[in-house]
């Protein structure tokens, strides 16, 4: 069948996307990647410009762990003993040994009875919330929370939807509230850890209080669900993301392998129950492949890596380049958010100039991201930043200078 008017009308689609300045446009590609030498952290080199080296600072990988000589080593000794593809999904014959092991460290390192990978973070999220959220099930949801639970709650159709404003608490008490007085039977409040365009953080102890406050007005309760895919291993005395630095905790906690961690796959920890529960109901667990037996193996002795002595440096050092580079860009009369975590945005509140801004950070060995209307409100304009613990002093210095030398600076 021929997709002549098809592709006329999906070519319109992205011809629009164009014009609105919300296509993603070419992929940047990665053709190498050149070791940290000296006082230089590592560089990348891309496709079309092979002759020159580029300071990554729109990266997940907070503690370069991506690139440690023993995580390698870990994935390359698990492809050698289980092979490079798990073969089949978990319940027919995919589940490996360093599946389970992985599960079991990860619910250890959280504090749970349990946890269970997925494929993806993106994935993990989908597949938690859809089949938590039943037809008389309330959702309240921070209006910055990620695409993925946004997606999530529109696939699973729950009875009523609230969002409140970010970080709002009153918000947050009076959607309860509401949703108490309709009847829902089941109240699912869903917030990001750390929320990824601005590197703040959701005040979880103000939020689960808030959560058992109002957990007896609903006859399943109240059940706190947190993204933290950018906290966990990159905020926190030792990595353990919001709900360490907050003292608040979630009921069940959703998190990646693939940022600070370095690897790639989502998993969440929560209780047994829970746990058993999504294993029989989750279809982007059941039908789907998991991460290779490599994987799960980097991924292991990455969370080692990160519990240990050296990581507890590593984040030590990432948050002292964080305030470094943030302290540069006051300095240079910038306008940021301020915080811990090491997205840093910088924000430009001009389209043009967020434009102008990235195109002359690449022109000067400098690969960032910014985000201009109409992808956020005219006004919100910025350029997210992402310093990793991979970065050195060197490097912070010389994207610094390359904001410096930009006209109009400040």
């Amino acid at each position: 069948m021929p997709l002549d008017r098809l592709t006329e009308t999906l070519t319109r689609h992205v011809e629009e996307l164009q014009r609105q300045g919300t296509a993603k446009g070419d992929e940047t590609v990665v053709a190498g990647v050149v070791p940290a030498a000296g006082d230089l952290g590592p560089r990348f080199v891309l496709e079309g410009a092979e002759n020159r080296r580029f300071i990554r600072m729109n990266s997940n990988s907070y503690l370069g762990l991506a690139l440690a000589r023993e995580v390698i080593a870990a994935e390359e000794e698990g492809t050698r003993r289980y092979g490079a593809g798990p073969g089949a999904v978990r319940f027919i014959s995919g589940t490996l040994r360093p599946h389970v092991d992985l599960e079991g460290r990860l619910a250890e390192f959280h504090g749970r009875e349990a946890a269970m990978l997925f494929s993806s973070a993106y994935a993990t999220t989908l597949g938690v919330l859809v089949p938590l959220i039943s037809e008389t099930t309330a959702v309240i949801s921070d209006e910055l929370n990620h695409n993925c639970i946004i997606n999530a709650v529109k696939m699973a159709r729950p009875a009523s939807k609230a969002v409140y404003p970010h970080n709002d608490l009153g918000g947050l008490e009076a959607a309860l509230e509401k949703a108490a007085a309709e009847g829902a039977s089941r109240a699912l409040v869903v917030t990001d850890g750390i929320f990824s365009m601005r590197g703040d953080h959701a005040p979880l102890d103000r939020i689960a209080e808030a959560a058992r406050r109002y957990d007896d007005r609903f006859e399943e309760g109240v059940v706190l669900v947190v993204d933290d895919s950018h906290g966990v291993g990159a905020f926190g005395a030792t990595g353990r993301g919001t709900e360490e630095a907050t003292g608040g905790r979630a009921d069940v906690l959703i998190a990646t392998l693939g940022k600070a961690l370095g690897v790639n796959g989502g998993y969440v920890a929560s209780d047994r129950a829970v746990i058993a529960y999504l294993r029989e109901t989750a279809p982007l667990y059941i039908y789907s492949n998991p991460i290779t037996a490599g994987e799960a193996c980097a991924a292991r002795a990455a969370l080692d890596l990160l519990d240990s002595e050296r990581g507890r440096e590593l984040l030590d050092r990432l948050r002292a380049l964080t305030r470094r580079f943030e302290r540069g860009l006051v300095e240079l009369g910038f306008e940021v958010i301020p915080g811990e975590h090491p997205v840093v945005p910088l924000m430009v509140r001009d389209t043009a100039k967020t434009r102008a801004l990235v195109a002359h950070l690449r022109e000067h060995g400098v690969l960032a991201t910014g985000l201009a209307y109409p992808v956020v409100p005219r006004g919100g304009e910025e350029i997210r930043f992402q310093v990793c613990a991979d970065h050195t002093e060197t490097d912070v210095d010389q994207v610094l200078e390359a904001l410096r030398s930009f006209e109009g600076s400040g």
